[in-house]
């Protein structure tokens, strides 16, 4: 039996990875397959990855290309999310602040550095035209410490996935000012290459598992209504979160799609600079 620690958001991109595990789809193929919540997000996981705590990671794109640019060894093995992740932009149900404007020279609540709230708040940054150096960060580790920071006027603002923290702002805890779509597949499955190098064949049968898992999963009878309950959300808003979200079935992950993030996130200022394709990524189907 192999063991194998995968990893990702306690959200509801996850769940078919909780339907596969659930009905044991891996140990059927001799592998041992544990889930580990992060809801610290992408900059959790990629410290996880570069510790060895974490094997398989279904982390966000930008996060893992930043990282891996930095030193993480890993790579992208293919997308898992193939639609952009809408992230809203919060603050606290009694902030002054109205409009996105406002918030050029206000503090910025992010998970981590390296995460995907503090990334894409320079993405935020760069789509309003300010200067992103003089951006302001406070670091509160994850959902509740956002709420934290909102609440108590440690920071102004906070951007989290919109339909994860719809029921937030439906409750007046956090106000919505706008979203702001990530320009690219969100979420991607990355693995640490002594994992690849030891492992490949079971990574590849992992992925076959999910891939299956993923292809019919908006079939499946009332999984609109399983997920409402599962994530404490409204039916209409799963409803539409599932009409806007693509998984990949099965497709690999190709240099020209690392290429064209790679010059978005040097346009947005996301990383410094380019490096190869290759660099980042394994192709499972050769």
């Amino acid at each position: 039996m192999t063991n194998l620690k995968v990893g990702g958001v306690p959200e509801h991109f996850n769940y078919p990875w909780y339907l596969t595990l659930k009905d044991k789809k891996y140990s059927k193929h001799n592998i041992n397959l544990r889930w580990q919540d992060y809801p610290g997000g992408t900059g959790e996981m990629c410290k996880a990855l570069r510790n060895g705590e974490l094997d398989i990671a279904i982390v966000l794109t930008e996060g893992i290309i930043k990282d891996i640019t930095d030193g993480n060894s890993s790579k992208i093995i293919q997308t898992f999310v193939n639609s952009p992740l809408i992230w809203g932009i919060h603050v606290g149900a009694k902030s002054t602040f109205k409009k996105i404007k406002e918030l050029e020279h206000a503090t910025v609540a992010i998970s981590r550095f390296g995460s995907g709230s503090h990334l894409m708040a320079i993405v935020n940054a760069r789509n309003q035209g300010w200067d992103v150096s003089k951006l302001k960060f406070k670091v509160i580790g994850d959902l509740q410490g956002g709420i934290d920071a909102l609440t108590n006027g440690e920071a102004d603002y906070f951007m989290w996935e919109h339909f994860t923290t719809k029921p937030l702002v439906d409750n007046g805890i956090f106000r919505r000012l706008d979203d702001c779509p990530t320009p690219w597949p969100c979420f991607v499955v990355a693995v640490r290459n002594e994992v690849l190098k030891n492992n490949f064949q079971e990574i590849k049968e992992v992925l076959e598992i999910i891939n299956y898992q993923t292809k019919d999963f908006k079939k499946i009878e009332n999984i609109d209504q399983t997920l409402a309950k599962r994530y404490g959300q409204k039916l209409k808003d799963i409803q539409e979160w599932l009409k806007i979200t693509e998984w990949n079935d099965g497709k690999p992950i190709t240099k020209n799609l690392i290429t064209g993030i790679q010059n978005k996130m040097l346009q947005f200022n996301v990383i410094e600079e380019k490096k190869n394709p290759g660099e980042f990524i394994k192709n499972m189907y050769i």
